[in-house]
């Protein structure tokens, strides 16, 4: 259970780095490094941890340097994520990913030194209509199959669980029993940044504006503006794409996705783009409310919720459909999209909830792969230096464990060691070979 000063430190955190004007002191940009990562926050710091932990373990030197865009991460998707791990996916390759997320999560100290995830194991509670209740039950077999605990329950099981639910067109449910919760973002990216930087690799505050090719035409340095109207190049031998929502941009800049292109794998474009999303928090005062160890709970229309703390707050909210897209240009919160689409649902499934008081929100960035919303990882096929580790859809930072040591074994030993996750390559894109993940939220 999250104690109640963890709680107060945690959101303490975030309200000390918005009063700062998201200010952050980052190393002197250098000119030159092995590996240059693009982007500081979850898989670009992740990838910096495992390549630096892995070559002290080989006894192997590696001058690691990440550049991010956002000083204070004030706008990070990493930070404004509501930082929950489940196996509940359909595809071997989240679920094997999302375990090893749980265990690194849980073993957080271990891996990072003096770090408090502030990890809660309420797990998850997905439910479905009479539509989806077969495909939950084929997820959930496959789940077990490869290490998850999870149970299914029909309505009346449902219901004996939890007192509070509603099962009104619901035909089945899926309940994560172990290694399913939510823990702290920001606690996790610091814990990756700390000890990455104590293990050697250097922070830079910086936007990567362009790139440079040597006479090959390989890449050879990024282009890179901190902010005081110069732009410098940075040498490198290995860059890593982890730029989140950002990542398609930067990929143009390397020519990724030029219809001229003279080969048919720089001609396709890295289809990840930001897309926003509403989180509300919530009280009410109706009778049967949602205890302490609720899971976050999923409708079949994509609305979820969770407790929030010890105090009786919850949070919740909806991606909404391709037509009601939010523009991006702002983290401005619609909380006409609240009245509209998320409360109505709230108030069916949870008679509890038929009154209740906004108490705070937020918006955050989604790094959505519009080709099929999985994450691509892996070396690019034109450029043999360039890794991507992006547009995970908004299931990210659970798996930020896993694909910063996926990102590592690549380059340090040329394959995947651990998991193979070779179908999330950039090929399936080339291929128009999508990779479709069922039961997103």
């Amino acid at each position: 259970m999250m104690r109640l000063g963890q709680v107060l430190r945690s959101r303490a955190l975030r309200q000390i780095r918005c009063l700062s004007g998201g200010k952050s002191h980052g190393d002197v940009l250098p000119q030159s490094c092995d590996v240059l990562i693009i982007g500081g926050g979850g898989m670009g710091a992740s990838s910096a941890f495992w390549l630096k932990s892995r070559t002290q373990q080989l006894g192997r030197k590696l001058n690691v340097l990440v550049v991010e865009r956002d000083a204070g991460y004030t706008s990070a998707s990493t930070v404004l994520s509501v930082g929950g791990v489940r196996q509940q996916f359909s595809l071997a390759e989240n679920i094997e990913m999302s375990l090893f997320g749980y265990n690194f999560v849980v073993n957080g100290q271990k891996h990072l030194g003096d770090v408090d995830l502030c990890y809660q194991p309420n797990g998850y509670l997905i439910l479905a209509s009479a539509k989806g209740a077969h495909v939950l039950a084929q997820n959930s077999k496959l789940q077990n199959e490869l290490g998850a605990r999870n149970e299914l329950l029909g309505p009346e099981a449902l219901r004996r669980r939890f007192p509070w639910l509603s099962t009104e067109d619901i035909e089945l449910g899926c309940h994560g029993i172990d290694k399913e919760g939510w823990f702290d973002p920001w606690a996790l990216l610091m814990g990756y940044k700390k000890k990455a930087r104590a293990l050697g690799a250097h922070f830079s505050n910086g936007e990567v504006v362009g790139f440079e090719w040597n006479a090959s035409g390989a890449l050879s340095a990024a282009v890179v503006d901190v902010g005081d109207g110069v732009q410098r190049p940075v040498k490198f031998d290995t860059c890593v794409l982890a730029a989140g929502p950002h990542s398609g941009q930067v990929a143009r800049l390397a020519n990724i996705g030029d219809p001229e292109a003279t080969t048919s794998s720089l001609r396709v474009a890295l289809p990840v783009e930001p897309r926003k999303r509403y989180v509300y928090v919530f009280s009410t005062q109706g009778r049967n409310c949602p205890g302490v160890a609720t899971p976050l709970t999923v409708d079949p229309d994509g609305t979820y919720f969770r407790r929030d703390g010890l105090c009786g707050n919850f949070l919740c909210g909806r991606s909404p459909s391709d037509e009601e897209e939010p523009e991006c240009d702002t983290l401005d919160v619609d909380h006409g999209y609240f009245e509209t689409d998320v409360w109505p649902t709230l108030a069916n499934r949870v008679p509890a909830f038929e009154s209740v008081k906004i108490q705070s929100s937020w918006a955050g960035y989604y790094d959505h792969n519009t080709f099929d919303a999985n994450g691509i990882i892996g070396r690019h096929p034109h450029y043999s230096n360039l890794f991507i580790a992006a547009g995970f859809s908004g299931h990210g930072i659970q798996q930020t464990p896993a694909v910063g040591r996926a990102i590592s074994e690549l380059i340090l030993d040329g394959k995947f060691s651990t998991i193979d996750l070779s179908r999330l390559g950039f090929e399936r894109l080339v291929n128009k070979q999508p990779m479709f993940e069922v039961n997103i939220v």
